[in-house]
Order: structure tokens, then C-alpha cells, then sequence
């Protein structure tokens, strides 16, 4: 019996970061997450400029690599349900020196998961060579600029977040109650592909480009099963697609479990992300995921 490939039917394109390169439809790339902040949902977060939180970063980061990341990805604001917004200099003082220090210590990208273009901007000079804007452009206009100069890749997160929406469980944590729409799949698209028009016309390359649904950004849980579900309708858009349902409340509710207990759920969503066409996955456990990746990528890139 032939096994029939649910991947995208493409031939496989290379993106070159730095000195690396990603081929997309050779295997699915593993980002890991590393937290610089006291609020992280998932409670991982490593907070303080001192050098021991310094080193803890560092050490972090190399477990992560050891653990198969291909992309580490430093965040200095929490994008929670409900978070605390902090300044552009906050920001940039909780990410440098760990980007720095990174970067001269290991052989690995790092991305800079941020949504203002000063923070990117002095993360790139400090080694990152990736922008992962959960805001896709919208919330800094000055951003497509820092990415086109740059010439570096950018994720773009289609994102509706809404302050009004927040719900705070006290076992699960914070979510989203969200509007209801006819068609949730079919306004991520709508709003992706206004994203990426954007982005094309502010200077940044085609190639340079990768999406992102946005699990759990201002969508309820029904809403994001159904993204979920429906992930292999994302290929249609053309570009190079992120996964990040990693211990997301939309999980935790689903199972009624809390954040520390959100591994298996979280694999399983990370499976059928990638069986459903994603390139890279977004996660907190990186050994686990890599294994799982790793395992797919062997079944579903057979050539039968």
C-alpha cells in the first residue's frame, strides 16, 4: 500500500541565515524557547541582568542545542494573556547580553522574538539573525524597515489579541474568549496575506518570509483546535510555515491540565502541525519535540 505525503508539494528552497542554511521540505526545524522574563506563562522564565541569570541563560541555550534546537528563539516581554508591557530600554537590557553571549558561545541561529524595531534592531547588532514579530508589522511600523535592512528572515504571527478578551482561570492560567467568526482559517489567511503584501512592499524579500497562525493569540479554544485541524489549508499561502502551540492554554483547558503538565498534549499538537505541512515548531521541551519531529519527519518523507 503506498503511503500518501501530506507535505506541501514543493520543491525543497533554501533560505541562507548567516552561515547556515534552511532547506524547507527536508526536515522540520526545532526553535526553542528561552524566556527572559519574571511573568512567562509557562513559569521558565530566567529575569535579572546579573551574571548568574546571565549564565543560567547560557546554560539553558546550550542544553537546548544539545537537545536538537536548530533556532533558539530570546524573548524579553511576555506575551501572555494579561501581561505587563514593559519599555523599549527594559526590553533591550533583559535580551543583549544573553543574544551576545550566545552568539559567541554557539553555533546556532538565534531569533529575537520581539514587536519593537529598536529591541530587534540591537538584537540583530548583538547576533540574532532572525525577527519573530507576534504582531506581524502592526504594532511598530518601523519594523519592515529594520527587517529589509537587514536582509534577515521574519516571522510574521497573525494576532488579535485583545485585552477585553482575557480570562483568567486560577489551575489553567490566562486566555482568550475571542470573537466569534464564520471562519477562523479563513481570516488568518485574509490577514497573513495582507501581512506579507505589506511586508513585500516595504523592501523585504520574498524569501525572508515565514508565518505563523498565532496559537492562542486572541483565539478561543474552539478556535484554535480548529486552526489546529485545519493547519494543511495554511500551505496555500506559499511560504514557509511556524508552529507554536507549546503548553498554549487552549491545551490546558482541553485536557484540563495545568502548564506543568502540558507535554503530551503539546507533542500531539506539534504531530499533527507537522503532518499538516509545518517547517518549524516553537516549543519548551526541545528534547521531547526533537524526538517526535524527528520520528514524523522519517514516516512522512519516505520516498515510496
Amino acid at each position: 500500500m503506498k503511503l500518501v505525503n501530506l507535505f506541501k508539494p514543493m520543491t525543497p528552497k533554501t533560505l541562507k541565515v548567516k552561515d547556515k542554511e534552511l532547506v524547507w521540505g527536508s526536515k522540520t526545524y526545532i526553535m526553542g524557547i528561552l524566556n527572559l522574563t519574571p511573568d512567562s506563562f509557562s513559569a521558565d522564565g530566567i529575569y535579572n541582568s546579573s551574571p548568574k541569570a546571565i549564565d543560567a541563560a547560557i546554560l539553558k541555550a546550550e542544553q537546548m542545542l544539545n537537545d536538537g534546537a536548530d533556532i533558539i528563539d530570546v524573548g524579553g516581554e511576555s506575551t501572555r494573556p494579561g501581561a505587563q508591557l514593559i519599555s523599549v530600554e527594559q526590553e533591550i537590557s533583559r535580551v543583549t547580553e544573553v543574544i551576545e553571549a550566545i552568539s559567541k558561545r554557539f553555533d546556532i541561529l538565534i531569533s529575537i522574538d520581539t514587536y519593537k524595531s529598536k529591541v530587534a534592531a540591537v538584537a540583530l547588532q548583538a547576533g540574532a539573525a532572525i525577527i519573530n514579530d507576534v504582531w506581524a508589522l502592526q504594532a511598530d511600523p518601523k519594523m519592515a524597515k529594520v527587517a529589509a535592512e537587514y536582509k534577515v528572515p521574519i516571522i510574521l504571527m497573525h494576532n488579535c489579541s485583545k485585552l477585553s478578551q482575557v480570562q483568567i482561570c486560577p489551575k489553567l492560567g490566562g486566555s482568550y474568549s475571542a470573537e466569534i467568526v464564520n471562519d477562523i482559517v479563513s481570516d488568518i489567511m485574509r490577514d497573513l496575506q495582507l501581512r506579507i503584501d505589506q511586508a513585500r512592499s516595504e523592501g523585504i524579500e520574498q524569501e525572508n518570509i515565514i508565518i505563523d497562525p498565532g496559537f492562542g493569540f486572541g483565539k478561543n479554544v474552539a478556535q484554535n483546535l480548529e486552526t489546529l485541524a485545519r493547519f494543511s489549508e495554511l500551505v496555500a499561502l506559499g511560504y514557509p510555515l511556524l508552529s507554536g502551540p507549546s503548553r498554549k492554554s487552549f491545551i490546558g483547558q482541553t485536557l484540563n491540565l495545568p502548564v506543568t503538565e502540558r507535554l503530551e498534549g503539546t507533542l500531539a499538537a506539534i504531530t499533527l502541525s507537522i503532518e499538516r505541512g509545518a517547517d518549524i515548531v516553537r516549543v519548551h521541551d526541545v528534547k521531547e519535540a526533537s524526538r517526535v519531529a524527528s520520528f514524523v519527519d522519517s514516516v512522512m518523507r519516505l520516498k515510496l
